[in-house]
């Protein structure tokens, strides 16, 4: 990590906070404004503090690591380059001669590396030691992002688990609140393979050795977020990527093994028939994720470095750090992709799409139902299987990233290609009808253009042809026009569920002039804000429920939900910085590089001030 920060420095990608600040909203409130920054740095805090407690801790924070294209190729390397390399593994066939294999015999020899090495000595993780009475989380500098989070929260742990019978290793990353001095809540979803594994130990009557590791060589913590399938344990790829075997060492207290150079290990044990009550959390969809019951870690160890450096991240409201960590996992896993997805060209998932909630991919479609196929390919492959929402194009659409993808895909849109199915969804999803299980949406976009055409009224005779079916419409505005589909964004005061509206008879003669149309609170929308706009209606809706075919005419309901929708949780809060806390940034002078602050709050929806 220390060799991190020199390379860092080096290539003018880092920025040093000496100002004293609070672990509490104040650093990573500093750290969730500089990554949306045009020109971000990763921010080292040398001096953080527990203004409450009077606590002056000695370790640096360090932030925003990988918030950067630049700083994501500095660390890990060239994701096309080892995309090419994982593509050419999976194509390979066996040497017709003996030529042939001695020019596979240098790519060969790199699968050597995969393997740990286990050393016998202690690691440089091991230096300094916590057991017993010592042991204290809360002498780590371990961060409270939101207000409303339920504690100090470990963001970039690596948690190190194995099976009962020691052959399956695991490697993964979970969010995990501090309850006291040892104790730790495990924020393992349904899905996960973690969760997997401890059913094993609970159907044994045996308790689960884990361990989480933070920090050290920056490879380790990406690996710990690679959508591997399960039994194929994450560290393999820091070998694959690096050229060189990963160094374990075993841990104190459990038989876990973690790599040497980790800047700091909490080990421990979980018992499977425990569970506490974990949450709320500000979490990376944006929004706060609800008090549940989950597992928890009695620490029996800390270990870490002579001088370590803590390792977090923040999450909210996209962009953050996770849109870049994303990248090299949507570039390097592409040829995996592939294998289940043949005629897969590319895909892209946005991160204003925060990920799961939207996908577009770029196939090469033979024949006809070629898409629906491959939708229904994702949503059966490993993490692929949580994506809500997924567009297809052909091979002749431009760039999946590229702003003329959107008149590209309006132009080949119809109601008939849009499949609406259900399936299993994050358990981060708050907008599901029931507990991670709800609708998903697949738009085949692959063929020619439609032969449509509407006569476009202006935003307000379009507005007071829908006043009579829809009440209390604030603002509405239409977009790509010029396309077969424009979209119309219409603001709303909802009073009832929309449902009410769509089960009315709307006049079929509408479709000559709305083909989609978009309801939004207009308490919380800028309708020229269309990034911030995507982000919510991605998150927003269950497809099941809340989109409407009628007329050729497709309505989407992305407002917020309630019971008289059919919707019985708690519809949650966004994830806003405090004005207290921005107030005192700025005072500070750490926000001077912004130009134009309020402008800058509005555009990413920073704090209340959206509204």
């Amino acid at each position: 990590m220390r060799q991190t920060i020199d390379l860092l420095k080096a290539h003018n990608e880092i920025k040093i906070i000496t100002e004293p600040l609070d672990i509490h909203l104040e650093i990573p409130h500093l750290a969730y404004l500089e990554v949306k920054k045009k020109d971000s740095k990763a921010l080292l805090f040398t001096n953080p503090i527990h203004k409450e407690k009077n606590i002056h801790f000695k370790t640096p924070v360090l932030m925003n690591l990988f918030g950067s294209f630049k700083r994501v190729e500095l660390l890990i390397g060239d994701t096309q380059k080892i995309a090419e390399d994982i593509a050419y593994l999976l194509r390979l066939k066996p040497p017709k001669d003996f030529k042939t294999a001695l020019k596979l015999l240098p790519k060969l020899l790199n699968l050597r590396f995969l393997a740990p090495k286990i050393l016998k000595e202690k690691g440089l993780c091991q230096a300094l030691i916590q057991r017993g009475n010592t042991i204290d989380l809360q002498s780590l500098p371990i961060l409270k992002t939101w207000e409303e989070d339920g504690g100090a929260f470990i963001t970039m742990g690596q948690c190190y688990t194995q099976s009962l019978d020691g052959n399956v290793k695991n490697l993964g990353m979970y969010r995990l609140q501090v309850y006291d001095k040892n104790h730790l809540g495990l924020h393992w979803q349904l899905h996960k393979d973690s969760m997997n594994l401890l059913q094993t130990y609970k159907e044994a009557k045996q308790k689960m050795p884990v361990s989480i590791a933070i920090g050290g060589d920056p490879l380790y913590t990406w690996c710990a977020t690679a959508p591997l399938p399960y039994g194929l344990f994450e560290l393999m790829l820091y070998g694959f990527i690096r050229k060189k075997k990963p160094q374990m060492v075993k841990c104190l207290s459990n038989d876990l093994y973690v790599p040497y150079d980790c800047d700091y290990v909490i080990e421990g044990f979980v018992e499977p028939d425990t569970l506490r009550d974990e949450g709320k959390f500000g979490d990376h969809t944006g929004f706060y994720t609800p008090i549940e019951p989950y597992p928890v870690l009695k620490v029996e160890a800390i270990t870490s470095k002579v001088n370590p450096i803590y390792l977090a991240t923040v999450v909210g409201k996209p962009p953050l750090e996770d849109k870049y960590l994303g990248y090299p996992t949507e570039r390097i896993f592409l040829p995996l992709l592939q294998t289940t997805t043949p005629d897969l060209i590319d895909y892209y998932m946005p991160e204003n799409g925060v990920f799961h909630n939207l996908i577009l991919a770029k196939i090469k479609a033979r024949f006809q139902g070629q898409a629906q196929q491959s939708m229904h390919a994702f949503w059966g492959v490993g993490q692929m299987s949580f994506v809500k929402h997924a567009l297809f194009v052909g091979e002749d659409a431009p760039s999946l990233k590229e702003e003329a993808i959107i008149p590209y895909i309006l132009n080949r849109f119809k109601v008939e290609n849009c499949l609406i199915t259900e399936g299993i969804c994050d358990v981060l999803d708050h907008a599901c009808s029931e507990y991670a299980y709800g609708g998903k949406l697949g738009i085949d976009c692959t063929g020619e253009e439609v032969q449509k055409s509407l006569e476009i009224l202006s935003d307000k005779s379009l507005q007071e042809l829908l006043n009579p079916l829809f009440k209390n419409i604030k603002h509405l505005k239409q977009f790509y026009t010029s396309t077969k589909n424009p979209i119309t964004l219409i603001s709303i005061d909802k009073k009832t569920s929309l449902q009410t509206a769509f089960k009315k008879n709307i006049p079929k003669i509408l479709n000559q002039h709305l083909s989609i149309g978009i309801f939004l609170d207009y308490q919380k929308n800028d309708l020229d804000n269309l990034y911030m706009i995507l982000w919510r209606v991605v998150n927003n809706i269950d497809a099941k429920r809340d989109i409407k075919i009628i007329h050729s005419m497709i309505f989407i309901d992305a407002t917020d939900k309630n019971s008289k929708d059919g919707y019985t949780k708690e519809w949650p809060k966004e994830t806003d910085c405090s004005q207290k806390v921005l107030k005192s940034l700025q005072k500070k002078g750490l926000l001077e590089d912004i130009k134009d602050l309020e402008a800058f709050y509005k555009k990413f929806h920073i704090d209340k001030s959206y509204a």
